[in-house]
């Protein structure tokens, strides 16, 4: 009904052009009729989305649409048209209009043309590393992926369908302020249908989103405000049936955002949607509740406190690299001999405190002062930078009088033995629905720490970083290895809490980072004049990806800015460290493709299909970019079997590895698969190429 009466508007202000009293008494039945609709949750569920694919080559039959003259600003044709033929020496197209009663036929230049998908074609997507940051060993892979989202998603089922453990999203508010698209065009506050609209774009990828959660334990988490979050909150009941849902009220904005006559708004909400035996932990969010008490860095940082003032305090402390525990020190260095020439015992890395530009400081405690916080499990060593391979961080004197006289609590044990305290200002309890924490500020740990990492680049309403880490934490604390996904991912807040979880226990976590390119709409005229347009290099500079969420997560972790400044400020809260020490993580950045079927299925596309088994295989070590020349090859944690003849020597190489997870084998002939997947070991999962990967496009993308 609402597609029909969506429809009927656009006929209405066509027949008001021609005719404005025929026009203005139509509108005026079609009213009446329209009020008539039941009451619930009706919106245009079936209207096709459709989104422009500039970066994408033009191929027979594609859907196109003709590109408005260079340097014009205003909308082009919107009309939809299929290629018939392309002429590779001429660099044209003939192009036939579709949907239409009157053939009508042209021939374009294949410049002028940009592809079109509609959300109910079927696609096989691919991926185009563009860039990597590797500072975390033998890791997992953070991933960024730019790409139209729901496409993402889609191919995010090949490689973690049930796999997910938290999706964060903060997706468009559906403000009228040009603060997103549907169908490539913006939705304004004008738009009668843009409540529709939205609802029709959330369903389509929570539908997807749902089929990667862990469907026996796993979180949703959804930020909205006021303009769309009861319409959201039934959105969600309705997708996810058998979920628990609740809703927090969460103050971003304490100084609060005024309105002309109305109360200035200081808060916005969050949908956690519980799935499976997915619980909220008890870990404190509201500092009412209790919150864990901070525990400051060994390594002193002011000027006074450089190598020679206190020659007690400069000495190494052992670490085992295997477990991350301080096993020991050694004896005060003299201010005359090089640490470099301290060996430490086998088995151990000698820690001195020592700053990223080279700066030798003192520690803060002596060597036996540190040994007995060892031992009572109030220090800790946690990854840092090349110089100081460690961070050693401690519970202070005061604070460990307050643990034994009971008012700071043990609330449990990490797994290197040291103890998790809280300072409790109450009856410590499950977080509560409100929260109303100086840490969640958005101006103040949002806009402030992009501004810190991109000290040029602005971006919109992002954030605080500890309000994204909080919300994470009562899900995914105690799953040290989980995958977090974030498919509105902006500038990459998600992506940077989870690193920082895995700083505070050493953890394994992966985010998935999805967002398109986008250029902000007061940018877009501009790049226009100059004869611009999506897909340009010099246009794609500016979008969102390119331009933020890329330089944002390799900020993170480098510890330097695009520029390669080191980042100025601290980190806060419950882990405080200077932002310059970067993380111990890696990531690589990608681009999805669209490749052909008989491309897939003949090999020819296998350099954009790798990065989907690397994926699937979990996104460690090596990956498997080229087919292998002797028709096999293991690496980290998956093996490419292309040859099956040759599958004898693949599986003596397979019982030789100690991490494998994978094993994709190349062949038509079921049987021959069959009898190979039976000769793995239990631990690999076999998976037939192509068929498994055609099979799942083609069965995902039927609407």
């Amino acid at each position: 009904m609402r597609k029909k009466l969506s429809r009927l508007t656009d006929l209405i202000a066509q027949a008001k052009a021609k005719d404005s009293q025929f026009g203005a008494d139509l509108e005026r039945e079609v009213k009446a009729l329209s009020s008539r609709l039941p009451f619930g949750l009706n919106f245009e569920r079936h209207s096709p989305e459709a989104v422009e694919l500039p970066l994408r080559p033009i191929r027979k039959s594609d859907k196109v649409r003709v590109l408005p003259l260079r340097g014009s600003v205003k909308k082009g044709d919107q009309r939809l048209w299929q290629v018939k033929d392309i002429h590779k020496a001429k660099k044209v197209a003939e192009i036939e209009l579709t949907d239409s009663d009157a053939v009508e036929k042209q021939t374009v230049s294949m410049d002028e043309l940009v592809v079109v998908a509609e959300f109910r074609d079927i696609i096989y997507p691919g991926l185009v590393s563009t860039g990597k940051v590797e500072r975390g060993g033998d890791q997992p892979f953070h991933t960024v992926i730019n790409g139209e989202n729901y496409h993402v998603l889609k191919a995010l089922t090949y490689t973690h369908r049930g796999k997910v453990d938290a999706i964060y999203i903060d997706p468009p508010y559906n403000t009228g302020a040009k603060d997103w698209k549907y169908n490539n065009d913006y939705v304004e506050s004008d738009d009668q249908y843009r409540h529709s609209k939205w609802l029709a774009m959330m369903e389509r990828r929570l539908l997807v989103a749902k089929d990667l959660l862990n469907p026996a334990d796993s979180v949703l988490i959804v930020t909205i405000d006021e303009k769309e979050y009861l319409r959201l909150g039934l959105l969600l009941e309705q997708v996810f049936t058998d979920a628990r849902v609740q809703m927090v009220s969460i103050t971003t904005n304490p100084k609060g955002a005024s309105r002309p006559d109305m109360f200035a708004r200081v808060d916005e909400f969050a949908y956690f949607v519980l799935i499976g035996n997915s619980a909220v932990s008890g870990i404190a969010v509201s500092d009412s509740e209790g919150q864990a008490v901070r525990w400051p860095y060994l390594r002193r940082s002011d000027e006074q406190s450089m190598r020679g003032n206190r020659p007690r305090q400069f000495y190494p402390v052992f670490v085992d690299p295997v477990t991350s525990k301080i096993t020991g020190v050694g004896e005060p260095l003299a201010h005359d001999v090089a640490r470099e020439t301290i060996l430490p015992p086998p088995g151990v890395v000698a820690v001195f405190p020592v700053r990223d530009d080279g700066v030798e400081m003192e520690w803060g405690l002596t060597g036996p002062s540190l040994m007995k916080a060892v031992r009572a499990g109030f220090a800790r060593a946690t990854r840092a930078n090349s110089l100081q391979p460690y961070a050693i961080s401690y519970l202070t004197g005061p604070a460990i009088n307050k643990v034994e006289s009971g008012e700071y609590v043990v609330s449990g044990i990490r797994e290197d033995g040291t103890k998790l305290v809280i300072a409790p200002a109450g009856k410590t309890t499950r977080p509560t629905t409100v929260w109303v924490e100086s840490r969640h500020s958005a101006p103040d740990h949002g806009k402030k720490v992009v501004g810190a990492l991109l000290p040029t680049r602005s971006f919109p309403f992002p954030k605080s970083l500890y309000v994204v880490e909080d919300s994470l934490r009562l899900f995914v604390a105690n799953k040290r290895e989980a995958t977090i996904l974030d498919f509105f991912s902006g500038s990459g807040t998600t992506a940077h809490s989870v690193m920082r979880l895995n700083h505070q226990d050493d953890g394994r976590r992966q985010c998935i980072s999805v967002t398109n390119n986008e250029v902000a709409a007061d940018e877009q005229e501009a790049l226009r004049g100059q004869g611009l347009r999506p897909g340009d290099a010099e246009w794609e500079q500016h979008g969102i990806c390119d331009y933020i969420t890329k330089p944002r997560v390799a900020a993170a972790i480098t510890g330097k800015t695009p520029v390669g400044d080191a980042i100025k400020g601290d980190y806060k809260f419950t882990d405080e460290f200077p932002m310059s020490e970067g993380f111990e993580a890696n990531a690589e950045f990608f681009t999805l493709t669209y490749e052909a079927r008989n491309a897939v299925n003949h090999n020819l596309a296998f350099s954009r299909v790798a990065p989907l088994l690397w994926l699937r295989a979990g996104s460690q070590g090596k990956r498997i970019d080229k087919l292998p020349a002797n028709g096999w090859e293991v690496v980290d944690t998956y093996g490419l079997l292309t040859e099956v003849d040759q599958a004898t020597t693949f599986l003596k190489a397979l019982q030789k590895a100690s991490d494998l997870r994978m094993a994709y084998i190349v062949t038509d002939d079921d049987r021959r698969f069959q009898a190979i997947a039976k000769r793995l070991p239990r631990t690999v999962e076999p998976v037939r190429l192509y068929e498994s990967y055609l099979t799942n496009f083609s069965f995902t993308s039927g609407e």
